[in-house]
């Protein structure tokens, strides 16, 4: 679902009562724990987590006047989601999360190469999530971004 929004606040007020208070915990989380570099901003109709142009001149190669996406959170109609494009682009970070997840929550994973898809709101796991924001800086994904695009 795309919603409409102008700013983080305006896109969470936008969302279904019961939809906002998980949105707002997750943000939190994932500002909380973000290493510095990254810059919050709507992006694709979601909430997103981006390298600037002002550390990444080039942008998103598919569209350059775009700042380089690493990580998003969206309320989707049947689910809330996190996509996390370090995970998408190294293995072992993906497997990593793999691993973990099991600790964290009772429920069967759903997810696909980046997007995490929570079903079940109440079970969200806010402390893997704020673990996995932690473990690629703004370097890392930029190197590791230009290795597989340049492939």
């Amino acid at each position: 679902m795309k919603y409409q929004a102008k700013s983080p606040e305006e896109y969470i007020a936008s969302l279904p009562e019961d939809r906002q208070n998980v949105i707002s915990r997750l943000r939190k989380t994932i500002l909380h724990n973000l290493p510095e570099g990254f810059e919050e901003q709507l992006s694709y109709g979601m909430l997103g987590y981006v390298v600037p142009h002002t550390i990444y001149p080039p942008g998103y190669h598919c569209s350059p006047e775009l700042p380089l996406p690493f990580m998003n959170l969206a309320s989707q109609k049947n689910f809330v989601a996190v996509y996390h494009m370090g995970m998408y682009a190294d293995e072992k970070l993906y497997n990593w999360f793999l691993k973990e997840y099991p600790e964290h929550c009772t429920r069967k994973l759903d997810m696909g190469k980046s997007c995490i898809r929570f079903k079940y709101i109440a079970d969200i796991p806010y402390d893997l999530i704020g673990e996995l924001a932690t473990k690629m800086t703004v370097d890392a994904w930029i190197s590791l971004y230009e290795k597989n695009v340049k492939q």
